[in-house]
């Protein structure tokens, strides 16, 4: 199993104190963070993509570009690349580019992305975000793959043997699709023969668990070997600690601000305590042996082979944020990649096979 530390890079008070850092500083904590998270041995850094409060994510490839100078090896992701708002050509520029300066570090998980301001933002509707989406990631899936790219677009002025500059390192790059509420997600994902990424992080395991099912009945309907079927999953907070009951004492202040504020905002409560909260949902909460435990209860529904934890202390102190990673990564994380398998390809650069030489070539 592959472990990634995910941003959305909230920006808003602390759950907690109150208090909310200067943007300048808040872009430094993911600087920070992503350092910490190679440091300590996670095999992905993810920056999302959000074009409205409370986030401050929206140029993920700058974000991402000043990590992969600052970092040697960790593989940087996008969480997600929201395709649906995006000029399918731009977009592949700016990723191409990062994708050179990374040395072929980079993977991309790509959705529709949501929220009303952000849509409103770009001018695209709940109607058509969806056809959005599948039309800009099937030109965005050419770019990568053919020097020359026509295409009758809708949404964008139409493609004619169009070349597109830098040409890609990777060839091509290995685009996961976010899941999070919708089947048209997922189908889109097994149409092309991608992985898939759930979000896992609002609700219970159970509408999470049918989408993945879903996806692996398409998959097979457009019929792609099972073996090559990869499934990332994501989860809804962290903090582990040598007891569970120290581990609850820790996290309960987070919960209940962030209880707190959803029923300021109007929005549902899906867990009323703390206790289910650590039960039900896809939090790792509790004692090592516990993460383990539960990991592999979502994994027994899901069959993911990639986990994201979250790179923030989300209201925990830096301090108890970095101490409950590090037992995560000694105690937790060994046993689950012995455990779990890894996705069914290789973790590094998707590179060409080289040419045969000319020796080889006569044999």
């Amino acid at each position: 199993m592959k472990f990634l530390a995910v941003t959305l890079i909230v920006h808003r008070p602390d759950p907690v104190t109150g208090i909310q850092k200067p943007t300048h500083d808040r872009f430094r904590e993911v600087l920070d963070n992503a350092l910490l998270a190679e440091e300590l041995g996670f095999d992905g850094f993810g920056v999302g993509e959000r074009h409205e409060r409370p986030f401050i994510s929206s140029s993920p490839t700058v974000v991402l570009s000043h990590v992969a100078a600052l970092t040697k090896r960790i593989r940087l992701f996008t969480a997600v690349t929201t395709l649906s708002l995006l000029d399918p050509v731009r977009a592949y520029e700016d990723y191409a580019t990062l994708d050179h300066l990374s040395d072929g570090r980079l993977d991309l998980i790509i959705g529709k992305g949501n929220g009303a301001a952000q849509r409103d933002l770009f001018h695209v509707t709940p109607e058509d975000q969806w056809s959005r989406n599948a039309e800009s990631y099937e030109v965005f899936h050419k770019l990568w793959r053919q020097d020359k790219v026509t295409a009758a677009t809708r949404f964008r002025p139409p493609l004619t043997d169009a070349e597109v500059w830098p040409r890609p390192y990777q060839r091509p790059i290995r685009v996961w699709h976010g899941s999070a509420t919708s089947k048209k997600s997922v189908d889109l994902a097994a149409r092309y023969g991608d992985p898939l990424f759930s979000a896992n992080v609002t609700h219970p395991i159970e509408p999470y668990a049918e989408l993945v099912r879903h996806y692996r009945q398409r998959w097979d309907h457009y019929g792609h070997d099972p073996a090559r079927i990869a499934v990332g999953a994501g989860t809804a907070g962290i903090c582990v600690a040598p007891t569970s009951q120290e581990a609850l004492a820790a996290y309960r202040p987070v919960f209940e601000a962030n209880r707190a504020l959803a029923e300021k905002s109007g929005l549902p409560v899906v867990f009323e305590t703390l206790e289910d909260f650590a039960e039900r949902s896809s939090a790792l909460i509790g004692s090592p042996q516990q993460v383990i435990d539960k990991v592999h209860r979502y994994h027994e529904q899901l069959g993911h082979t990639v986990l994201h934890l979250h790179a923030d202390a989300s209201g925990l102190t830096e301090s108890r944020h970095r101490a409950s990673l590090e037992l995560f990564q000694t105690e937790a994380a060994p046993v689950l990649r012995r455990e779990i398998p890894d996705p069914p390809f290789a973790w590094g650069p998707v590179l060409p096979a080289p040419p045969l030489s000319q020796e080889s070539a006569h044999v």
